[in-house]
């Protein structure tokens, strides 16, 4: 892990070394033409080189792997992916700073972009159309975070490996076990559906412009089934969202929310020995899997 900055810290100390893809890397202020980061996109543009190499040997990169970074910015972990020699294709929803890097990589055979918004870009397809199975790596904009990642996990299937930036707050509600303030739905989503990992936690001097939080890296290996066994992935995902809808309530209150009768959902709790009483944070994965495939054939 970086040493974390003490005080008078410039963060552009830290700007990544000359390199072949003259990159750029710009602060909030007023600079000509230069694209500046936008609060509408959540952007906040990492410049350590230490984590961005960090990152890279987490995804474990090599030139037969395709990877996709979502939400690029002005290129300084792009660079590195470059470098690694996989295939990259950058998903860029910033005209301006897609134009930039376009200039900044255009001399690279393995780069491309994109300039979509990821949330509305399908990777499965993106997949099939490459013939293959992606890595995914990016420093997630903070503002579509939650939503971000549960799209990937519902695309997981065009991955292998994912290696993601977050807030500090939400990887640790990612990595959260039962029983715990953080647990909850990513919680129990990511960790069904892949090998979760909190890799390392990145100090905020380590961007620009500097964010109020702490940011983590997580891993996340695609598992080739659920971690158990799922009879309708979309009724268990209902379940689990209606488990947490409300903290305080037990699980047969918060069950309600499915529209099933009470008796019903009683019958489903006691067929899969899980106390009425208890709260949606105390379930387990396995839990919640055996709870949604039992109300899944009772509802019925």
């Amino acid at each position: 892990m970086p040493v974390l900055p003490g005080k008078g810290f410039d963060p552009f100390n830290l700007l990544l070394p000359p390199n072949r893809f003259n990159l750029m890397i710009f602060d909030n202020e007023d600079s000509g033409n230069t694209p500046r980061a936008k609060k509408r996109f959540g952007q906040h543009f990492l410049i350590d080189r230490n984590v961005i190499n960090r990152i890279i040997k987490t995804a474990d990169l090599s030139e037969s792997d395709h990877v996709v970074e979502v939400g690029p910015g002005l290129g300084a972990l792009t660079e590195g992916l470059v470098e690694s020699g996989a295939s990259v294709t950058a998903v860029e929803v910033d005209t301006d700073l897609a134009e930039v890097l376009k200039e900044k990589f255009k001399g690279a055979g393995n780069f491309e972009i994109i300039i979509k918004d990821a949330l509305k870009f399908s990777f499965d397809d993106f997949a099939v159309e490459k013939g293959r199975k992606l890595k995914l790596v990016s420093n997630l904009p903070y503002n579509i975070s939650g939503p971000i990642l549960a799209k990937f996990l519902s695309e997981r299937s065009a991955f292998t490996l994912m290696v993601l930036m977050f807030q500090k707050e939400v990887a640790e509600r990612i990595a959260a076990g039962p029983g715990t303030k953080d647990y909850g739905i990513l919680s129990v989503f990511s960790q069904m559906f892949t090998d979760v990992r909190l890799e390392f936690h990145v100090s905020r001097n380590l961007f620009t412009p500097r964010p109020k939080v702490e940011s983590s890296v997580v891993s996340f290996k695609v598992l080739d089934t659920p971690r158990y066994e799922i009879t309708n992935e979309a009724f268990f995902k209902t379940v689990v969202k209606s488990a947490f809808g409300t903290r305080r309530k037990t699980l047969l209150n918060a069950l309600k929310a499915l529209g099933l009768e009470k008796e019903i959902i009683l019958q489903g709790l006691n067929k899969a020995e899980i106390d009425p009483q208890r709260r949606g944070e105390t379930l387990t994965g396995a839990e919640f899997s055996r709870l949604a495939n039992i109300l899944f054939l009772l509802k019925a």
